[in-house]
């Protein structure tokens, strides 16, 4: 079970060749005083898979998933920018992003009656391009910014915000699929598909990053 409504964690998922069903996991998302982006992320993955054990009165795996984008100011501050409340605020998140590197941290945790969760941190490096305030007003009005951590989808075509990236492109998605599946192989439930392939045929992207996480 996935515990998200996410399209994007959906899809993702969806290449692995697993069956599985989606719900939302109740838990209340904001941080906590002094928590770092990488406590953030992952209190909130296994707070929303452990949330679903048993739910359904059959076992099964639950997997929850949380992604935090960072961003450093220049007194080195940290700010995490979650999903923005308004166009407005969108606008800002972007324009605070534009022509700087941040970090996106993603948190996985594969949780099951009775036995400890397992929890994967991905931290990805991204370097944004320098968009135009045009490109942002159109990005923003097209409304996609309003439902992304940091107002900002990695894949989208039209707005193509990232300029460089160190690590796992799905992880900035919401679901670091190679992270995904060493949890469920510890878990005796391998995905049936080369993830590797399926993941680099699908955001048309080489990665190398994947044979430092997968295992032989």
């Amino acid at each position: 079970m996935l515990a998200s409504q996410s399209p994007r964690r959906r899809e993702l998922l969806k290449l692995l060749g697993l069956p599985f069903e989606a719900t939302v996991a109740d838990v209340r998302e904001a941080a906590r005083a002094r928590e770092t982006p990488a406590q953030l992320a992952t209190r909130l993955s296994r707070a929303k898979a452990t949330s679903l054990d048993g739910r359904t009165g059959r076992r099964q795996l639950v997997i929850g998933c949380d992604t935090v984008v960072a961003l450093e100011d220049n007194r080195g501050v940290v700010h995490i920018l979650g999903k923005p409340g308004d166009g407005g605020e969108a606008a800002g998140m972007l324009r605070a992003l534009r022509g700087r590197s941040h970090t996106v941290f993603s948190a996985i945790t594969v949780s099951a009656d009775g036995a400890r969760p397992g929890t994967e941190l991905v931290a990805t490096r991204l370097r944004m391009r320098r968009y135009s305030d045009a490109e942002i007003a159109a990005y923003v009005a097209s409304g996609d910014p309003l439902d992304k951590a940091g107002a900002y989808a990695i894949q989208h075509a039209g707005f193509h915000p990232v300029d460089e990236i160190e690590g796992c492109y799905t992880s900035v998605m919401g679901l670091p699929l190679c992270h995904l599946t060493q949890l469920l192989r510890r878990r005796g439930c391998p995905p049936p598909v080369d993830v590797p392939a399926a993941c680099q045929a699908y955001t048309a992207r080489r990665c190398d990053a994947y044979k430092g996480i997968m295992n032989p």
